[in-house]
């Protein structure tokens, strides 16, 4: 019996635009502290490896800094180790797999899986490696490393795990993937005692994939709202059976992960609504590492949109990120009774009639020489929010 831990896409040096800095320096460190989390996993669970089935890195332009402080996590991982180039990080004369850095500082205890084929790991172990030679592979490159392996059977005894990374003919409806990794013949090779499990990646979801010995791992830390059970790994005990018989194999879902992507929408019509939303986001565990995406609509009155931009503005400063896209969010803003009980006048006066006729124009396309005018809000959305800042500048100021 062999005992693995299988985990996939790590993605080390990954940026995400809407980060502010400061999360982001606390997203890249994450993302090599998790291999040393899968190292003490690998260790406590008695695993006799650990295989990377792709994307280990985010891309091959990496900094010096980067690549060093994934191969000093990596150093810490007490058993051996095996990379697989994917599509992220495919080999080829630029990759980061080729670089001097990488090949002269590599632990002595990692290799790379950069030939396709079959690789003895240990006495009874095999691996069957299907790197990316290229960003766009011609051929399926698992079927292309089952094509390489000897006629028949595995030799009696001996454990043969084919680590692969890419979508699957069986979920992949991507038109653009004009070569899926093919389900079927790594059944029959399954069946036929040939290979014993599977180790995919490339899906950030961990999923089982049409035979309990097929597997996506998923990605150790989450990369996208997207993903359904993003932050495992899987610890896969794998037994072969006779000669022309299916293995045995159990595997078992490990958590590992600090960071979450959330994504909420919500309606807010009144002040129990704002409320109530208040209290949500104050009661979301480790806010430092959640990334939430917020989607509101509504109705509500200046007041009110000016106490939930300060609700926001708040619970911002505490997550990693709150992004707010424009297509999940539109509050309505319904009247503006309460600037005018503030008693404006002068410039402030001015402006408020100002931004009011731009809100009031703002539902209609701009004419050419509205498109041009600096300084003044450019839709609806923007009227609402200056509206909404002007409300709280002078409110704060009459206190």
């Amino acid at each position: 019996m062999v005992r693995l831990l299988h985990t996939a896409d790590w993605q080390i040096g990954m940026t995400r635009s809407y980060l502010p800095p400061e999360a982001q320096q606390r997203l890249t460190t994450a993302r090599t502290e998790v291999v040393r989390r899968i190292g003490a996993l690998a260790s406590e669970q008695g695993c006799d490896l650990v295989v990377v089935a792709g994307d280990v890195f985010e891309h091959n332009q990496l900094t010096p800094q980067t690549v060093r402080r994934a191969l000093e996590a990596l150093r810490e991982v007490p058993v051996p180790v095996y990379l697989l180039p994917g599509n992220h990080d495919h080999l080829g004369p630029m990759s980061v797999w080729s670089s001097p850095l990488l090949r002269e500082e590599l632990p002595e205890h990692v290799r790379i899986l950069d030939t396709a084929g079959v690789v003895q790991v240990a006495e009874g172990v095999e691996l069957v490696a299907a790197p990316w030679t290229g960003k766009h592979p011609v051929s399926d490159p698992v079927a292309g490393a089952l094509d390489l392996l000897p006629e028949g059977p595995s030799p009696e005894g001996t454990v043969r795990i084919v680590v692969g990374h890419g979508g699957v003919d069986l979920l992949d409806r991507d038109q653009h993937n004009t070569v899926p990794v093919a389900v079927e013949p790594l059944v029959s090779a399954l069946s036929g005692g040939r290979v014993h499990y599977v180790a995919l990646g490339d899906r950030h979801s961990c999923t089982q994939v049409g035979d309990p010995a097929i597997w996506y791992s998923g990605a150790p830390e989450p990369t996208d709202w997207r993903e359904q059970r993003p932050g495992e790994v899987l610890v896969v005990d794998v037994e072969p059976g006779p000669p022309g018989h299916r293995g045995t194999v159990e595997v078992r879902p490990q958590r590992v992960a600090r960071w979450t992507y959330l994504a909420l929408a919500r309606r807010v019509d009144s002040e129990d609504d704002l409320e109530a939303l208040d209290r949500e986001l104050g009661l979301l565990p480790g806010k430092e590492r959640t990334v939430l995406r917020l989607g509101l609509r509504g109705t509500l009155g200046l007041a009110q949109h000016a106490r939930l931009e300060e609700i926001l503005e708040r619970h911002a400063d505490l997550l990693a990120a709150l992004h707010r896209p424009e297509q999940h969010n539109d509050v309505v803003l319904v009247d503006d009774d309460d600037l005018g009980e503030l008693g404006l006048g002068g410039f402030l006066a001015s402006a408020l009639e100002e931004i009011r006729g731009e809100a009031a124009a703002a539902s209609g396309p701009p004419s050419e020489q509205e498109a041009f005018r600096p300084g003044l809000p450019d839709d609806e959305a923007s009227a609402r929010d200056a509206l909404s800042l002007l409300y709280r500048l002078t409110r704060g100021g009459s206190r």
